[in-house]
């Protein structure tokens, strides 16, 4: 199984063995997934958001590890370290937690800046170094961080640098009564039931062929062209004092392929691009003074830039693709007129 609508569909019903509901979030963490992302969890506490990414982790195949980020947890704690061995004499690397493919910092706000930076390079260099040499991580990886939205007190914000190595920030509502009573009877019938019921779905070459199918995936230029407005249309905002950077638009190349791909498209269409807007923008904007002072949120500015954006018709979308398709004929050499 290496088709990524396949993949999708067959990771979210094994994590609905154990998790019910956030349907849409398994989901936008399978994009990460296939799209080389990491995926930013902010949630109250209780709401699963750790257990979510073990789950993926199980589905998946993947090693995964979990650091319990607090304020004394130092970047070698994360990173690893030299170890000294007597009976050799000899320094040895002792590989950190961050040597995973699947790699939870849990509560990612409550450790120090200094240690949340141990992070910057692992995301986005895939490599770690360790006394002066340079690691590779394995293949895949993904961080999942989660933080608490309720709690402040002795934590860290995340800086900008760090918030914009994310692919997504996904929030974790509380679930409504129907789910939660679902929830109550399913773990009454099964007391024990964990992460460890899930099976395996996907193999890693499986996996690696769905993420080539996934750059495959054919994104016509008015799309792309959508992208660029929107990404501007961040900058050019009066709400925002700095707004989404490039590395945001290649968000958007990159998980709307997904996107389409899960759909069980060969083509990103403008509503791939629409539907990523929130999860893609809103944690890299930095809110101008008027904006904070009014009490808007991040959301609500991104909300606004998407209905001032006007999404390219579906007119233009054909006369670009009849356009391609006549441009390919005549460029085919055949001498055939048609």
């Amino acid at each position: 199984m290496t088709d990524p609508a396949s993949v999708a569909a067959a990771v979210r019903e094994e994590v609905s063995t154990v998790l019910i509901g956030n349907e849409d979030t398994v989901d936008r963490l399978t994009i990460a997934l296939l799209t080389r992302g990491h995926v930013l969890l902010e949630g109250v506490p209780g709401v699963a958001k750790t257990t979510m990414a073990n789950l993926m982790a199980r589905a998946t195949g993947l090693e995964y590890n979990r650091i319990q980020m607090t304020p004394d947890v130092l970047p070698a704690d994360v990173t690893g370290t030299n170890v000294y061995r007597e009976n050799t004499g000899e320094f040895v690397v002792q590989k950190g937690p961050v040597f995973a493919n699947v790699v939870v910092a849990d509560e990612i706000n409550r450790a120090t800046p200094k240690t949340q930076s141990a992070l910057l390079e692992a995301m986005q260099e895939r490599t770690v170094t360790i006394e002066g040499e340079t690691h590779s991580l394995p293949d895949p990886f993904f961080v999942v961080a989660t933080q608490n939205p309720i709690e402040f007190e002795g934590t860290f914000s995340l800086p900008e640098a760090q918030r914009d190595r994310f692919q997504f920030k996904l929030t974790v509502d509380l679930p409504d009564r129907e789910t939660e009573s679902a929830i109550l009877d399913r773990f009454d019938s099964e007391p024990g039931l964990g992460p460890d019921a899930v099976e395996q779905v996907i193999d890693p070459e499986g996996l690696q062929e769905a993420r080539e199918t996934v750059t495959d995936i054919h994104v016509e230029q008015p799309v792309k062209e959508y992208i660029l407005d929107l990404v501007a249309a961040t900058r050019e905002s009066p709400d925002t004092a700095h707004g989404a950077s490039p590395r945001a638009t290649l968000a958007f190349l990159n998980a709307g392929k997904a996107q389409a791909a899960i759909e069980g498209r060969e083509y990103v269409i403008p509503d791939d691009v629409k539907a990523l807007a929130e999860p893609i923008l809103a944690h890299r904007l930095v809110l101008s003074t008027d904006a904070e002072l009014s009490d808007m949120t991040a959301r609500e500015v991104v909300q606004d830039v998407v209905a001032s954006v006007a999404p390219p018709s579906a007119e233009g979308m054909l006369e670009e693709t009849e356009g391609g398709e006549e441009e390919a004929v005549s460029d085919g050499g055949s001498g055939v007129e048609r």
